[in-house]
Parts: structure tokens; sequence; C-alpha cells
């Protein structure tokens, strides 16, 4: 089942996404697409209705966020070893867990804007995923029954904000429009298995990232797990999941984002997105 959010932002409206790929209205029997809906009991619901029977959304809509009411937005750093590998970075004996703020979250094909002054903005294409329950110190083994679903984040980055200012990682992730995700979120039982996705991002037409989630350093079912060790998960929260290679900081020489640049990136089963790089506005 792919769910998607559509309309102006602050306003979008939940919809689903038929066998023939038409948008459908979805918001006569549900009020929004988010976690605690998930909590609620919203599969119960979505699994009783005929996609045929959904009024077509037929005047192609702002795509939205593909989740609502995100709680805390959870980050995976250098999850691939090739990844880690093009950073000169070590390879990670732990998952390393930071921040984005919530409210960095945009739609798939919004712009993504830079902040004054950036000057080594850099894009990441991710595997993410929707926590669709409370959980607490849960095993391998039930993490799967936590996920509500799957989506694609780009996890733009300021990389001189990130890592060549005092601090944490946080201060370069977190600029608002450095988290498009969507365009859908698929569930479970649709998108299959995690660790068999290949993902790829283009600049300006050039294909600069190509990875496999097979290739990640922790798996989804391990991560679940591992960040629930160390606080509780709630039901809308979202946690990407780490990027592959081919990022601009582990060219040489580096590549980083300007005004006009425009970035299209993919996971198989989660459809694609496009964004447009835009200079802060005044």
């Amino acid at each position: 089942m792919k769910l998607v959010r559509y309309g102006a932002p602050g306003q979008e409206k939940p919809g689903m996404i038929d066998s023939q790929g038409q948008l459908r209205d979805l918001s006569g029997h549900v009020a929004d697409i988010t976690g605690r809906a998930f909590e609620a009991g919203l599969m119960d619901t979505l699994r009783g209705i005929d996609p045929a029977t959904l009024p077509r959304v037929d005047n192609s809509p702002r795509i939205g966020p593909c989740v609502g009411d995100v709680r805390t937005f959870w980050a995976i750093g250098l999850n691939y070893t090739d990844h880690a590998e093009e950073t000169g970075a070590p390879i990670p004996k732990e998952p390393i867990l930071f921040n984005k703020a919530a409210s960095c979250i945009v739609g798939p094909y919004d712009d993504v804007i830079l902040p004054p002054g950036s000057v080594e903005a850099d894009w990441e294409v991710e595997l993410a995923l929707l926590i669709g329950k409370r959980s607490y110190r849960i095993s391998e083994a039930e993490a799967a029954d936590a996920i509500a679903g799957y989506f694609i984040c780009n996890d733009v980055s300021e990389r001189e904000y990130q890592l060549k200012r005092e601090g944490l990682w946080t201060k370069g992730k977190c600029c608002p429009t450095f988290g498009p995700i969507g365009p859908w979120l698929v569930t479970p039982d649709e998108f299959k298995n995690p660790q068999d996705k290949g993902l790829w991002l283009d600049l300006n037409g050039t294909r600069t990232q190509t990875g496999h989630t097979s290739k990640m350093i922790f798996t989804i079912a391990h991560i679940v797990s591992y960040v629930s060790q160390f606080l509780i998960l709630e039901a809308g929260d979202i946690i990407t999941t780490g990027t592959p290679p081919g990022v601009g900081l582990g060219m040489a020489p580096n590549v980083f984002l300007k005004a006009g640049d425009e970035m299209h990136l993919g996971i198989d089963g989660l459809g694609a997105q496009r964004q447009t790089v835009v200079a802060f506005p005044g």
C-alpha cells in the first residue's frame, strides 16, 4: 500500500496511490497519515477500503511530506562501509545516532533552500522509516512490528556546519528544507525486504550515488532495536538510516550544492524525488 499526503504546505490531505498509479483521496476515511494514526489502527481501516471507490485526484496537486505530525526525526550516520571509506571515517562499531529537526521536513518535490552563507551543502539519498507503535528496549525480532512503513529521505547536510564548527553534527542537518521525505510511504507488506533495495541520486543529470541496502553496516532491524535501548521510540518518530557512497564530501575535489542545481533521487519500490536548489531569499 502506498500512502501519500497532498495539498498546500500545512494543509495536506491523506491519499492513496492505486494499482494504476492514480492518486485517490482518503480524507473521507482518515484524518491524516501519521504514526499515531497507525498506532490507533489505521491499517485496519485501510484494509477495508477498495481504492477504486475512492475519489480520484486529477489536478496534479503538490505532493507533501508523506508523514504528518512527526514527533522526532532520528538519523543514523556512516551506515554504509563504502560511504565511511570515501569520507575517511573509521567504520563505526555501533550506530552513530543524531537528530534532524522535524522543522526541516518538506515534500519530495519542494525546493531545497541554502542557508545564508552556505558553502558546503551536500546531498544524501537514504531509506527512512516510520515508527508506528511505542517501543522501548525491543529485540531485533520485534523491530519489524514497530515499523509502519518506508519512504525516501534526502538527508541534505551543510558540511561546514556539521564538521567544521564546534559541537554536534546536528547543526549541519537541521536547516529548513533539509529533510525532503516521500513521495509516498510504502507499508512493509508491499515493500518487503528492506535489505534488498537499490538507491541512487543524480545531480544535474549525472549519477553521483549508487548503492544497495545490502551494504548497510547495521540492518534496519538492528537500528530500530539499538535506538530503542537508549530511548522510547514513539509512534510518529521517523528514522533515516544512512547514505551510500557518492556524496559531494567524498569527491576529489569536493563538490557542493549551489543555487540552480537539481537533485533527482530514488529507491527501489519507493518512487523518486526531485528538488531544485535555491538561494536563501533576500
